[in-house]
């Protein structure tokens, strides 16, 4: 009995009742699967009212399971954002904000960060990444060397060069057919699922698509009604039907958390949906992104949530599943969202902050933004102390008025307080060092 309990103190955060602590307590550990886009739009997906690009197994995962509507990526670009999924941190902390990792930089993920990969070892998971890694452009800050057992895939993005494909510590094709690369990285995930069917597993997939240049291969080809842009959606989606039918094929489905995510918004082409700009803004269409997940039995079919929740979310959540303990010896930033996902609805986070590079530029909480800084052009503008805006910034009514057209700073005093606290504070722990004679000025 005294085991028991204790199994039900450490599962019951993440739980939405003790029964069902009791239940996953008795259960093997789930497999969880991270499928993660690369600058894909909120607005991309059929669920999220895309009409041109046809995305039915994604829509049919979001109708098997959950669908946020407020949930953002760590960072308005791909490193920053990849490291605060991996980590539970804000990338901030992780010193990846001064730019992406490129093959002429150094901008690696530190060796002391514990990725999801890494936390889960203990408990036996074996782990692999199939795709974009984006966090060390050198061998020696592979996947290999954070946690990972398989890594197939490319160390940046696609743009970049040399481009090379890599399996595990072996480059195996230079320069890489993108063509194909998205139906191979979906080859070696159904091979992995198979092969790792008898013991838990963690699968990250994150695509190099639709990070430009894009590329298809002739059979999805002209498959849209959004040009090639819409084609590689399409082959994304059809990438995760193949995923599903998988842990169907091996009886797997009931047993695996899957997750569907992008790492920002859309770059020159794609749709934020309603909301505003897109990949590196301050603005919602530069962090807010689909996230998508399913587990029958564990996740209620067809939930909906507007509550606001980050990738950040997805390392605290993996890990209290698994049966594993947070570090102590580090903050983590992320909160487990598993309640969230299966349907009590309300966000764990008091507030939410948003970066561009080492610079707060934003504060989500409940139904509110609040919006400090953005770039117009090259010029970098403050809404702070502003002869236009006054002392405050802009605040935006993000349920009833998501395209954020109209600031609420007036009228809402109290809200514009409570945000300002929260920016203060946030400011204090984690900009110690950036533009002391502003702070001064809170």
């Amino acid at each position: 009995m005294k085991n028991l309990m204790t199994l039900s103190r450490l599962f019951l955060p993440l739980c939405v009742s003790l029964a069902t602590c009791l239940a996953l307590a008795q259960e093997n550990p789930p497999n969880f699967i991270i499928i993660m886009a690369d600058d894909l739009g909120y607005g991309d997906l059929g669920v999220y009212g895309s009409t041109l690009i046809k995305t039915s197994n994604l829509d049919r995962l979001a109708l098997n399971g959950v669908r946020l509507e407020s949930f953002y990526s760590s960072a308005n670009v791909c490193t920053a954002a990849r490291g605060g999924l991996l980590t539970g941190r804000y990338p901030i902390r992780l010193d990846l904000v001064s730019d992406v990792a490129r093959p002429t930089n150094e901008i690696h993920l530190a060796f002391e960060e514990i990725t999801i990969a890494e936390a889960l070892k203990p408990h036996g998971y074996r782990s692999a990444l199939f795709g974009k890694w984006h966090l060390g452009s050198r061998l020696e800050w592979s996947p290999m060397a954070q946690g990972f057992d398989e890594f197939f895939g490319v160390l940046h993005s696609n743009d970049m060069t040399p481009l090379e494909l890599y399996r595990d510590k072996e480059i195996i094709e230079n320069p890489v057919d993108q063509t194909t690369l998205t139906e191979r990285y979906t080859q070696e995930a159904v091979r992995f699922i198979a092969e790792n069917r008898d013991n838990p597993f963690f699968l990250y997939l994150p695509h190099s698509f639709p990070h430009v240049p894009l590329f298809v291969s002739p059979r999805f080809d002209g498959r849209s009604d959004a040009g090639l842009y819409g084609d590689v959606v399409e082959t994304i989606d059809w990438s995760t039907g193949q995923i599903l039918s998988a842990l169907d094929e091996y009886g797997l489905s009931e047993d695996t958390l899957v997750i569907f995510t992008s790492d920002n918004g859309p770059w020159f082409e794609g749709s934020p949906g309603i909301f505003r700009n897109r990949k590196g803004s301050s603005w919602e269409g530069g962090q807010r992104v689909p996230f998508l997940a399913q587990w029958p039995g564990k996740i209620p079919a067809g939930t909906v949530s507007s509550q606001p929740a980050m990738n950040i979310d997805l390392y605290p959540t993996l890990v209290s599943l698994a049966g594993g303990i947070l570090p102590d010896d580090r903050p983590i930033d992320g909160k487990n969202i598993f309640p969230l996902l299966a349907g009590n609805n309300k966000s764990p986070h008091e507030a939410l902050f948003l970066f561009n590079r080492d610079r707060i530029v934003g504060v989500r909480s409940g139904q509110w933004k609040l919006v400090v800084e953005t770039r117009y052009r090259a010029t970098l503008n403050s809404f702070e102390h502003s002869s236009y805006y006054g002392p405050d910034g802009l605040l935006f009514d993000l349920k009833n008025d998501p395209g954020e057209t109209y600031s609420f700073t007036r009228e809402y005093p109290e809200v514009v307080q409570k945000l300002r606290k929260n920016l203060k504070d946030a400011r204090e722990e984690l900009q110690p060092t950036i533009l002391p004679q502003m702070w001064n000025r809170l």
